[in-house]
């Protein structure tokens, strides 16, 4: 494992981390080697499950569900 297991990081070291990884996934996966991509990947992954098990019942925009794209119009911003 890479990092400070996420279950041990308090609400803000964790959004932090997760900024953090967010921020830097674009660059990973443009110029990161397979073994930085691969480490990347599964860290994000801890990171989002500890923030998903912390926060199950967070508010879902409905313009993120597929339903609510679809009622989207074309061109409209959401």
């Amino acid at each position: 494992m890479t990092g400070v297991d996420p279950g041990l990081l308090d609400d803000q070291q964790l959004m932090k981390e997760l900024e953090t990884i967010h921020r830097t996934r674009h660059d990973t996966l443009l110029y990161g080697s397979n073994d930085a991509l691969r480490t990347h990947n599964v860290r994000m992954a801890q990171l989002e499950g500890e923030y998903l098990r912390r926060h199950p019942r967070r508010p879902v925009a409905v313009g993120r569900t597929r339903s609510g794209a679809r009622e989207r119009q074309p061109g409209c911003e959401a």
